[in-house]
């Protein structure tokens, strides 16, 4: 064959093979930008969103770089097939790397995804007193793992935030007031009536009982001693632990000073002392 046919063939050879690869090569490179550019926009987008909602910056920033890492793998996979190259066992490879990263976090990822929707739902905020997982305190943190409480008796707790989304929430700070209940045991031969005259004289003096509502002073209950009363003072949130104290002691001192006996429990316990 001559050379100028040789050359020919080469050329034509040639331009079957590099103008489609070619193309592939152009169509790849438009498809990278506007995919980037595409992924950009939705991170973006979904980070204004999420700044509108009560959420911590870390909080987002975190997620943002989640979401743009995952579609940037999935460009990237898209890609590999644009050019034929084999992706399903590359994608098996990534999903069972997943699998296996999110079996081994299980636990962290459960907590973050709570602390997500303690963030949205937003049962409690810091500084509130409150129940949550077990552990009863002041919200001192709220974190991406656990949330941080210092209880009544000082002790910084750190919950997962899971274990509190799992159980029962009790925010004490919610409401404007909150109810003191305490009970009075009565001696059987005590008038009860006069008892509790005197009791809702002596409680509604007492400093920060509120008078809207009003005390409660009423029976809850009949024992083989007597009859037992149900004493229950309103007050502010952050006068609670002062007003229950303070009701104690004027139980004590009011029943003292109206002279009425002991409950027969309680002489029995002296007699055996």
């Amino acid at each position: 064959m001559p050379a100028t046919d040789q050359l020919t063939h080469f050329y034509d050879t040639a331009m079957l093979w590099l103008v489609p690869f070619g193309l592939k090569v152009l169509g790849a490179i438009a498809l990278w930008i506007i995919g980037r550019r595409l992924i950009h926009f939705a991170v973006s987008l979904m980070q204004r969103g999420m700044r509108r909602q009560p959420l911590d910056a870390t909080v987002i920033g975190f997620i943002g770089s989640t979401v743009s890492v995952t579609l940037n793998v999935v460009l990237v996979v898209a890609l590999l097939g644009f050019f034929g190259v084999e992706t399903t066992s590359f994608a098996a490879l990534l999903a069972g790397a997943g699998l296996a990263v999110g079996t081994a976090w299980s636990g962290l990822l459960s907590n973050f995804a709570a602390g997500i929707f303690l963030m949205i739902l937003r049962p409690f905020k810091t500084g509130d007193f409150v129940t949550a997982g077990g552990v009863t305190g002041t919200v001192e943190e709220i974190g991406l793992f656990v949330t941080t409480l210092n209880t009544p008796d000082n002790i910084r707790t750190f919950v997962g935030n899971n274990k509190i989304m799992a159980d029962n929430v009790q925010n004490y700070s919610a409401n404007p007031y909150r109810r003191v209940d305490l009970v009075a045991q009565l001696a059987s031969t005590v008038d009860h009536s006069a008892a509790i005259r005197i009791l809702r004289e002596r409680v509604a003096k007492i400093p920060h009982v509120l008078q809207d509502p009003a005390p409660v002073l009423e029976i809850v209950e009949f024992t083989s001693f007597g009859p037992k009363l149900a004493v229950r003072p309103f007050c502010n949130n952050e006068h609670y632990w002062q007003v229950y104290f303070d009701t104690n002691r004027v139980i004590r001192e009011a029943f003292g000073e109206a002279g009425f006996p002991a409950p027969e429990q309680l002489v029995l316990v002296r007699q055996s002392a």
